[in-house]
């Protein structure tokens, strides 16, 4: 199937609005030190503003859904452009703890818009063989502007000061959303467009979305793979190496940008086996919450500080979390019509991030009691972390319950899901020559 060579422009200017609200997302975790300071505040209350940020981005999932099903990607891509250049101009010019949450909550609100709408785009303009490698790489891609909050914006933080590095995060989101509107079209020219549904459709879509055993099996995966990246990569990461490990900045912001640039190699394989056996998408996500639970674990177990060899590797862990909780984006698009897609997805996002907000808070909950002076030692660090614990164990019995009900749908329409030895030796068997 042959698609539009301008199918690669659009896409390319979607991933690229993806990783300025990746960048306008993360660009307060590396200044957790200079917000204390220019607001006064601890470490709960610098927690409040990412779970408000957050919140409003978890809130907005399925309302974003159904809009972006109604009136099409690239308005909300570029309103959320814009919604978080205004939100970044606040916090530009704010000083009380009070105008940085509001700022924050307008971040988070135009982040919400922007992934979703970006992934809907991708069914419309390339072949369905395509698309789960092709969202992988979104994922991927737009992580990389993580890493221009990292290093970059540590260096303009450093330089110029609070006022300036903000406002030039704003500068950058405003012309992003008229590249946007100038480059982005939802569907090639002449390829028949789903009418745009009432609100009542849009209800209705939502009910039977979320009724579909498969968008659960999507949410329970995405909220159990993503939430220990997030948490590290959005807030806890850079205090936790410099204040906890006693890295310096550089070296931090070094393991983080490692962390996004492994995804490079990740994502791409997680795309292609998730393309090549969907039934076993599934078994890709419980393999990479193994390895997070077991690399945490040897981290937060170490006496004292753990190597930076066995950091390396928590990193290299942590950059898997993000491709698999794609997959599911994937469980979504597989067990649901085009035309509740986006309502789906938003779905499917809600999981990791309300993990994230809830692990985030809980964290620096734990932070300001154990160290009320704000002096927090590895010991408080790594007490913070174990809450991971609790939403791994339920989101693994989560994603094990959806998949059942999922396959248990499938039967009844013919489709029986052989269990893993019998797949694998069948496999083995039909490459016999």
């Amino acid at each position: 199937m042959r698609f539009p060579s301008r199918a690669w422009l659009v896409w390319g200017v979607g991933v690229f609005a993806y990783g300025l609200a990746v960048f306008q997302r993360s660009s307060l975790s590396v200044a957790a030190e200079y917000a204390t300071a220019r607001f006064g505040i601890g470490a709960s209350v610098f927690s409040v503003f990412a779970v408000l940020q957050l919140v409003m981005y978890a809130v907005m999932q399925v309302p974003v859904g159904v809009l972006v099903d109604r009136i099409g990607s690239r308005r909300m891509i570029a309103l959320g452009a814009l919604v978080m250049a205004g939100g970044q101009v606040y916090m530009a010019l704010t000083t009380s703890a009070g105008g940085a949450i509001v700022a924050r909550m307008l971040v988070g609100t135009g982040d919400a818009m922007t992934f979703v709408s970006v992934l809907r785009l991708i069914p419309s303009w390339f072949p369905a063989k395509r698309v789960p490698i092709l969202t992988q790489v979104t994922g991927l891609l737009g992580q990389l502007g993580q890493v221009a909050a990292t290093i970059p914006l540590v260096f303009v933080l450093h330089t110029y000061g609070w006022t300036s590095a903000y406002v030039g995060a704003a500068a950058i989101g405003l012309l992003v959303g008229v590249g946007v509107l100038a480059g982005v079209r939802d569907s090639p020219i002449g390829a028949q467009a789903s009418p745009p549904i009432t609100w009542r459709e849009a209800i209705g879509q939502l009910r039977l979305s979320f009724a579909e055993p498969g968008t659960r099996l999507g949410l329970w995966s995405h909220f159990t793979s993503q939430f220990s990246q997030m948490v590290f990569a959005l807030i806890w990461g850079f205090p936790f190496l410099t204040l906890g490990l006693g890295y310096s900045a550089t070296l931090a912001g070094s393991l983080l940008s490692l962390m996004v640039l492994a995804g490079l190699v990740v994502a791409p394989i997680t795309g292609t086996l998730t393309a090549a056996y969907p039934r076993r998408r599934s078994n890709l996500v419980l393999a990479v919450l193994v390895a997070t639970v077991v690399i945490w674990t040897v981290v937060l177990l170490w006496p004292g500080p753990a190597p930076l060899p066995v950091v390396v590797v928590l990193m290299l862990v942590l950059s898997a979390n993000g491709p698999a909780s794609a997959v599911g984006f994937d469980f979504a698009r597989s067990f649901n019509p085009s035309p509740r897609l986006g309502v789906a997805s938003g779905i499917v996002n809600v999981g990791g991030f309300t993990a994230s907000l809830t692990t985030i808070l809980v964290i620096g909950i734990v932070l300001d009691a154990l160290a009320p002076s704000g002096a927090y030692t590895l010991n408080e660090f790594k007490l913070g972390f174990c809450f991971q614990y609790l939403p791994w164990a339920f989101g693994f019995l989560a994603v094990i319950r959806s998949r059942r009900l999922t396959r248990a749908g499938m039967a009844e329409q013919g489709d029986v899901v052989d269990p893993l030895p019998q797949a694998i030796a069948r496999h083995w068997h039909d490459r016999r020559p």
